[in-house]
């Protein structure tokens, strides 16, 4: 029988993945609460961290569209949470209107200290991913967070002709919005990269917010490390925020290591040296 074009075609199954994950303080920076993970995610736990230390999986293998992956994760009252990736995500081609969604919301609550360190999202030609991370933070807490992003595969002389990209930082003080960070890409990333106003040709960027009470002088080395790919800016006491130009992933990794290995005191979770 011949195949009739007017069919409806099947919905493929699409990715759906979820983690919660608390931490509560305890010896040498605090201990395990409470973990859910189902669907695609799942969470490591290397050994030595200070703290916790979670280190994601997408068991997925990446992101296309109609893919949802949700994350929790909380530091309590004096506790310490670390959380990174096992590998880059992947941003796969979606059909059109479809696009992956990724939520993530953190919390640390009076003297904790939080880390998100995710390794790089690298976004394929015809991407469609939209993501939000949602930060609540005790006045004295401690925050540090870094969201690097690769447009397309350099090595492989990939150009980004068709991308739909949407991402949304908001991280809130004591309730207080403290700093909102957002990005739309739409249409042909290269060309708008191109342009001097938005990344003067770079192919990869990366934005950093760090948040504690020696963050004033942490601006200084900061700049000195970024020189002339990056700039950082002390938003209000206790919080800067930077971003990072660099014309690929490599290059990117090379300017964020000295500043991550200062801001975490050499203790930049494993999965970044591999």
């Amino acid at each position: 029988m011949p195949f009739d074009k007017r069919e409806t075609l099947p919905v493929q199954p699409r990715a759906q993945g979820a983690l919660r994950v608390s931490a509560k303080a305890g010896p040498g920076g605090g201990r395990l609460e409470a973990l859910r993970a189902q669907g695609s995610l799942r969470a490591l736990f290397p050994r030595g961290a200070r703290g916790v230390e979670v280190c994601l999986v997408n068991t997925a293998g990446g992101l296309t569209g109609g893919d949802r992956v949700a994350v929790e994760a909380t530091a309590g009252a004096g506790a310490t949470i670390t959380l990174s990736t096992q590998a880059a995500e992947r941003a796969y081609r979606a059909e059109p209107g479809s696009e992956a969604r990724l939520d993530v919301r953190l919390a640390a609550g009076p003297g904790a200290r939080l880390s998100w360190l995710p390794q790089e999202t690298i976004l394929y030609d015809g991407a469609a991913l939209a993501r939000r991370l949602h930060v609540d933070l005790a006045g004295d807490a401690r925050l540090l967070l870094v969201e690097p992003l690769v447009f397309g595969r350099a090595a492989m002389g990939e150009r980004l002709r068709e991308l739909r990209f949407r991402d949304r930082i908001e991280i809130r003080r004591d309730g207080r919005l403290a700093w909102l960070d957002a990005v739309r890409l739409e249409g042909c990333a290269a060309e708008l990269l191109a342009r001097p106003g938005v990344a003067a040709g770079a192919g990869a960027m990366a934005a950093l917010v760090y948040a504690g009470p020696d963050a004033a002088a942490q601006l200084g080395p900061l700049r000195a490390a970024f020189g002339a790919s990056g700039g950082a800016s002390l938003v209000e006491d206790g919080l800067l925020a930077a971003r990072v130009l660099a014309p690929e992933s490599h290059a990117l990794r090379r300017a964020l290591l000295p500043a991550l290995d200062r801001l975490t005191g050499d203790s930049l979770p494993k999965a970044w040296r591999l």
